[in-house]
């Protein structure tokens, strides 16, 4: 069959998955029963008010009394959706709905999903403001560069829940467990690697800021976007991006000269941008995270046949060490809402990244084996962080996450009993419900 009658069978199945019976992917579900007029007097007309009247003599008892502790709203302007650019709010409905259908599978956390039709930063932030009393936590989605920076600070400074753009922080924290191991495999340090990124858009932004705080010195980074290097001479750059420019005598500097002298090479750009030649000319051991999707900055194939001491990862699901930000933001999320954190801050965002390097590293149970028609699966080059179906992500990654919570002070309400929290973790998704999952992908 011909790519191009692949492409259009694909196509074909995905309409019909979104349209077939009930349009969408999403539907709301009663907690509580509802056939009875009993029930019916409970759950509406005239219980209901004394729930009400709790919350009105105590805030926090919301979170007692409605969904609000396991609501995250999956909140979008469409303004940056996926491959495909500013195509508006409703045309990004589809992409909103499937987040939170990975919410859901992943960390069992309900969402409402809200696409706006408001391109404005300011008028946006007032409306996902006036939203706080209904959700949990608030993930951003498919916002552009630069007004999800501004958006997203905002919000920080103006809400009492976990607020995150998750194209930013999510690509952030999995590449940044990703460096870790790779790091560690190479044998180098990271405060002495040089780095090279191409695109400066959200998430190279974030991924660049969060290996700075992992200890990747500003200086040793050289950074690329649409325009060229990233240098101090330019009046484009905002506070964020010139503390990544480089020095005016460097900005004539092209993508292979710098790749020379790259221990590492990020692409949040665009496909086929790095030859065969930019990855020989890298020193050894190079480390080659080329995320562009659907075509990777330079394909798996291409780069691994010039170098056989590289590690690699891209976005995608058929090569080894894909950056998959369901690895990240369900957990993430899951930990924050836990503890009730009135924020996702760097603690978290690094407790998370940490807990994420050191799964890799231990055995890898049979059931993800299985997943992936692998005998062994086995921590080294062609893996670095774990593969989105493990199914003990869950109860790893919130736990750290709700840990740096509490042990940063920005936990309401504090756990104490870490093996029961655990359980009740794997509780939430069952392992039948698992080993179902598994078992699915690998008959599809």
């Amino acid at each position: 069959m011909s790519k191009e009658n692949v492409k259009n069978l694909r196509r074909q199945q995905a309409l019909e998955y979104h349209a077939k019976g009930r349009p969408g992917k999403i539907e709301v579900v009663p907690t509580k029963e509802a056939k009875t007029q009993r029930d019916l007097s409970l759950a509406y007309s005239p219980g209901v008010a004394e729930p009400c009247k709790e919350i009105v003599n105590d805030p926090e008892s919301i979170y007692k009394y409605t969904a609000k502790g396991n609501l995250v709203g999956v909140i979008s302007n469409g303004t940056a959706v996926l491959g495909l650019g500013d195509i508006g709010a409703a045309a990004g409905k589809p992409v909103m709905e499937g987040k939170a259908v990975l919410f859901k599978i992943f960390a069992d956390i309900d969402v409402f999903d809200i696409e706006i039709n408001e391109k404005d930063p300011e008028k946006f932030v007032q409306i996902v403001k006036s939203l706080e009393p209904t959700f949990g936590g608030i993930n951003l989605e498919d916002i552009k560069a630069p007004e999800c920076f501004y958006i997203e600070q905002q919000l920080k400074e103006q809400m009492g829940i976990p607020i995150m753009h998750d194209d930013q922080h999510g690509t952030a924290i999995i590449s940044s467990a990703a460096l870790l191991n790779a790091l560690e495999l190479q044998k180098k340090k990271i405060e002495k690697i040089k780095i090279v990124v191409n695109g400066a858009g959200a998430a190279a932004m974030a991924c660049a800021r969060l290996y700075a705080a992992l200890g990747a010195k500003f200086e040793n980074f050289i950074m690329f976007d649409i325009n060229g290097v990233l240098h101090r001479d330019r009046d484009d750059l905002d506070e964020m991006r010139m503390k990544f420019a480089v020095d005016s005598k460097k900005k004539d500097i092209k993508l292979a000269d710098a790749m020379k002298n790259a221990d590492v090479f990020l692409g949040l750009s665009v496909g086929n941008v790095v030859t065969p030649e930019m990855v020989k000319s890298m020193p050894r051991n190079p480390i080659v995270f080329a995320m562009a999707n659907p075509d990777p900055e330079i394909s798996y194939d291409m780069a691994t046949a010039v170098r056989k001491d590289i590690i690699m990862a891209t976005g995608r699901s058929d090569f080894p060490n894909m950056v998959n930000n369901v690895l990240g933001f369900p957990y993430i999320f899951r930990g924050a809402l836990d503890v009730r954190a009135t924020q996702i801050n760097e603690a978290m965002k690094l407790a998370a990244v940490r807990a994420l390097a050191d799964l890799a590293k231990t055995p890898v149970p049979d059931i993800v084996t299985l997943a992936y028609n692998e005998k062994t699966i086995l921590f080294g080059p062609t893996y670095i962080i774990p593969k989105p179906l493990d199914p003990r992500l869950l109860a790893t990654v919130a736990p750290a996450v709700a840990k740096a919570a509490i042990e940063s002070g920005v936990a309401k309400s504090p756990i104490t009993n870490w093996d029961n929290y655990v359980l009740n973790l794997n509780k939430r998704l069952g392992l039948d419900n698992q080993l179902m999952r598994v078992i699915g992908t690998k008959a599809r």
